[in-house]
């Protein structure tokens, strides 16, 4: 990512309120933001990756802390679980994956700037900053409609193929973008699936070193 487009990837919630910019609405404690060209990370998994009476559990377990903690918990433990891998895998499927990673790539440029991404068996990380018009709600909507219609072509199947809500984060300033670059460059070494994040094929970080 280029200086001039961290600049204009990056904004604090306060300065985004002050000059009143379009998109901010609260959802818990953190603000969320579809309204213009600042960096995003997204995480949408498969249908069946993460249990409801998991999640339920989880709630009940958690409901004692304060919002803030009871986020940051949750989130930890979604990624954790998702990680062991459980749910169908459809994306261990090289054909899904392929399938994934030429969507991700197709407007690249065009309506969002695609920073760093993954694509794991039963998730995907990825960090991205809309452009111009294109607001990020657009951007997901339109990558989970072609991929799940594809996918389960493939898969010669109907349904349900992404969980209906994905979670998503603002860039709260550079050292968060470089943070959370790490993080979904490493999710593949932290799951078990390889030694190094540019091994794993289906990585922005494998594209990087060899192509």
């Amino acid at each position: 990512m280029s200086d001039e487009w961290k600049k204009r990837a990056i904004i604090s919630k306060e300065k985004a309120r002050k000059i009143g910019l379009p998109g901010w609405h609260s959802r818990g404690y953190l603000p969320h933001f579809d309204g213009g060209e600042i960096a995003q990370t997204v995480t949408f998994r498969l249908f069946d990756s993460m249990p409801q009476e998991v999640l339920e559990r989880w709630r009940k377990e958690l409901a004692h802390l304060p919002e803030k903690e009871y986020d940051r918990e949750r989130r930890r433990r979604i990624d954790a679980y998702l990680d062991k891998g459980y749910g169908s895998c459809y994306l261990q499927d090289n054909r899904l994956a392929e399938i994934v990673e030429q969507a991700l790539q197709r407007f690249d440029g065009e309506r969002y700037r695609l920073h760093t991404w993954v694509i794991m068996p039963n998730h995907i990380h990825l960090l991205f900053t809309p452009i111009a018009e294109w607001k990020m709600s657009q951007i997901i909507h339109s990558w989970k409609s072609f991929t799940a219609k594809e996918c389960n072509k493939v898969l010669q199947r109907q349904g349900e193929f992404w969980q209906q809500e994905p979670f998503d984060r603002y860039i709260r300033d550079e050292n968060h973008y470089t943070n959370a670059v790490a993080y979904i460059e490493r999710n593949p070494v932290k799951a078990g699936l390889s030694a190094k994040p540019e091994d794993w094929r289906w990585s922005s970080a494998y594209i990087k070193k060899y192509t």
